[in-house]
């Protein structure tokens, strides 16, 4: 198993704690849509992966179960993943920071997309605001502090974490 770190980096402008919208009360968890890689045959999937860690499925031969069972289309290895917990709220600034880890089982991820909704606090005021990411960037107005706010300038990489305990 290897576990790896999804870092963002984006231009906050008048925001901190950039985080997906999780719902606490129903047990509702964020979706992360993602590339993986075939560890054997090293083809990528065609199209994002959804991907939830409230969402589980049975590993063939074994008693265990993973966010996400999947085989590849090419070689047909079944391969599979989990998230490691909640998510982390993103703060820094134009820096690559860890805003959740992935557990992985013949597959690596190789591209994520910030879909669904995300929410945010205004650095200025008490504001919050929820937004969608499709487009990769938000842009709004925070009245209470009287300044513009926005998400920009997304990127995501993987590497290579250590598990949390």
């Amino acid at each position: 198993m290897t576990v790896f770190d999804l870092q963002l980096k984006a231009d906050l402008e008048n925001v901190t704690d950039l985080l997906p919208v999780e719902d606490t009360e129903s047990d509702t968890a964020y979706t992360w849509f993602i590339k993986f890689q075939c560890g054997s045959c090293h083809e990528t999937t065609e199209n994002l992966v959804a991907i939830c860690r409230n969402e589980f499925s049975p590993i063939s031969g074994s008693r265990g179960e993973a966010n996400l069972v999947m085989s590849c289309k090419f070689c047909k290895r079944e391969s599979s993943a989990s998230i490691s917990g909640p998510p982390q709220s993103y703060t820094k600034n134009g820096e690559f920071a860890t805003v959740t880890q992935i557990e992985c089982r013949g597959i690596d991820p190789v591209a994520f997309e910030p879909r669904g909704e995300w929410k945010a606090k205004s650095a200025e005021s008490n504001s919050r605001f929820t937004f969608s990411l499709d487009e990769n960037e938000w842009y709004d107005y925070d009245d209470d502090a009287g300044e513009t706010v926005s998400v920009s300038n997304i990127e995501a990489q993987f590497v290579r974490g250590r598990q949390q305990k």
